[in-house]
Parts: C-alpha cells; sequence; structure tokens
C-alpha cells in the first residue's frame, strides 16, 4: 500500500475515463485493470469522487508548479484549461457526469490561485483598498471560470488559446482601468 500504488491506481482511473463515461467505470473495474486489490484501492480513497478529486487537484497543482506566475491574463486562462487540453475525453466525460461539481469547485480553485499569481504580479505593491483587490481577483476568476465551462459545454471544439488572446486584446486596459479607479480617492 505504497504511494506508488496509489499514483497507479490515479493513472489507471484517468486511462479509464478518457475511454468511457465516469458513470461506467467501477472500483472494480480499475482494481483490476491495475492489477491490485480491493483493499488497496479503499486504503487511498474513500470513493470514486475521492479519487477523482486527488487527480483533478494534483493535476491542477503540476501544472501551476510548471507554469509560474501568469506575464498576462491570456497565460492565466490558458494555464487554467492546460488539464482539459491534456486529458480532453476524460474532461468531457466528467463535465457530463453527476460529479460534474466536484469538477467545476477544483476549477474554480485552479482559476483563483492562477490569477491570485498573475495580480500579484499584475498589481505588484499599488496601494488598494482590500476589498477593490479581492473584487478584481473574483472578476478575473470568474471570467476564466466562464470563459472554460463555455469551451467545454460547446465539446471543445473551438481553439480556447486563440479566443483567450483575442478576449484578452479585446480587453486590453481594462485591468489599468480598474486600478486606476481602485486607487483615485473617494468623492
Amino acid at each position: 500500500m505504497t504511494a506508488p500504488a496509489k499514483e497507479a491506481l490515479e493513472a489507471t482511473f484517468l486511462r479509464l475515463l478518457e475511454e468511457r463515461p465516469l458513470r461506467e467505470i467501477t472500483v472494480k473495474d480499475i482494481v483490476q485493470a491495475c492489477g491490485v486489490n480491493r483493499n488497496t484501492f479503499y486504503y487511498h480513497f474513500k470513493d470514486i469522487p475521492a479519487l477523482l478529486e486527488e487527480i483533478i487537484m494534483d493535476q491542477a497543482d503540476r501544472i501551476i508548479a510548471a507554469q509560474g506566475p501568469a506575464a498576462s491574463l491570456a497565460d492565466c486562462l490558458e494555464t487554467a484549461a492546460r488539464f482539459a487540453q491534456e486529458h480532453r475525453q476524460a474532461v468531457l466525460h466528467i463535465n457530463q457526469s453527476a460529479h460534474r461539481n466536484l469538477f467545476e469547485l477544483c476549477l474554480m480553485d485552479v482559476c483563483r490561485r492562477v490569477v491570485e499569481d498573475y495580480a500579484a504580479a499584475a498589481m505588484g505593491g499599488a496601494a488598494l483598498p482590500p476589498g477593490d483587490r479581492a473584487v478584481i481577483i473574483r472578476f478575473y476568476q470568474c471570467e476564466c471560470f466562464g470563459q472554460i465551462m463555455a469551451w467545454l459545454n460547446n465539446g471543445m471544439r473551438y481553439d480556447i488559446g486563440k479566443q483567450f488572446r483575442r478576449l484578452c486584446y479585446l480587453a486590453e486596459g481594462l485591468t489599468e482601468q480598474m486600478l486606476n479607479r481602485a486607487t483615485e480617492a473617494d468623492t
């Protein structure tokens, strides 16, 4: 019951999820394909949703660590979408499952973390009221999340990176406007 067994269970589940919908995958399928017993599965995970959450968060941590701080809002959006791009069919299966809400919660967290990293660099030492800083971060978090969910709900049929870059071009100057307004004295 070592870490390699846990990693093997995660990799097996992800592979199965690439092949078929989540509702068709059982613990029995996972352990048989992995070559371990059920006790090994339950030693590491309470159930399949717990396994799913662990995979999503581990992948998110890996992607964010590899990316480093985003240099632009387009980078934020592309980083948040990377797991979906790397595991296209699995993510589509999750998005169409009863556990979609778990994926959405994890995606919202990833969007927040990526945007916070970007905001720390973009806002720098700007003297913003704490509430305004949080509002700006939440705005971009929700924009990032909404763009990715719209793309997923459209079956990932368009180039999301191209759309992100275009969106950022069209919104150029918006962040600066928000920062300027936040730092203006109350009137």
